[in-house]
């Protein structure tokens, strides 16, 4: 039964590609508030799971409702405010990293902050001066935390994040941990994210284990 706080509910979606099952079925729900970690090996379709639910991707079957309205109704553009998608490799915009923290102020039609673009920077062990380097110049684990903070500038209802600190080392591991903890705890935030780490999946209180395809259906434990 949907709760008043539910956000996404996920009935038996499955896609296949080329007459291959590429994700066998899967059902969910999320509320405001839960942190949902998705595990399972690969080839068990996590992060295509991930660019279903951020509308990146048609469901072969099953259906997705974001606040009891199916998704295929709401636009495109106003969805994916509310249900925001971070890639393991981010795809940064323009030249510099202002141009992607920019980005979401301007596509609302609303000045970027520069003095609050800096702050978010420094929040996540970013020298405030980076604002104006240029993206090809930045590192791996520097991209992963460019682009989660572009994701962050306007915070949506359900944050969905395909290993974003597989390139960072523990302690700035921790620290985007603890940033994402947090928002979830003052703000409601919902949020699902791929990870492979053994300590995060036993500390979790929402685990979906996925199963490749041919050796069954997907489960979900506590």
């Amino acid at each position: 039964m949907t709760s008043d706080s539910s956000l996404l509910e996920v009935q038996r979606v499955t896609y296949a590609m080329q007459g291959r099952t590429l994700l066998a079925p899967v059902s969910l729900q999320l509320n405001a508030g839960d942190f949902l970690l998705l595990t399972g090996p690969s080839g068990s379709g996590k992060s295509t799971l991930l660019k279903i639910l951020a509308s990146l991707l048609a469901p072969t079957a099953g259906q997705i409702r974001f606040k009891n309205r199916d998704i295929a109704t709401i636009k495109a553009e106003l969805y994916r405010q509310q249900v925001s998608y971070c890639f393991q490799t981010p795809q940064l915009f323009g030249e510099t990293v202002y141009d992607n923290l920019a980005l979401p102020w301007q596509i609302r039609q609303q000045k970027p902050p520069r003095e609050a673009l800096m702050a978010s920077l420094e929040s996540v062990h970013l020298d405030a001066e980076m604002l104006d380097k240029p993206v090809e110049q930045l590192s791996g684990g520097e991209k992963q935390r460019v682009g989660l903070l572009r994701n962050l500038q306007f915070l949506p209802k359900v944050l969905l994040l395909d290993e974003v600190t597989s390139a960072l080392d523990e302690e700035n591991k921790t620290l985007v941990q603890q940033l994402i903890q947090q928002r979830v705890q003052e703000q409601q935030l919902a949020v699902v994210w791929i990870s492979h780490d053994p300590d995060e999946i036993q500390h979790a209180e929402k685990v979906l284990r996925l199963t490749a395809p041919e050796r069954g259906e997907s489960h979900e434990s506590a």
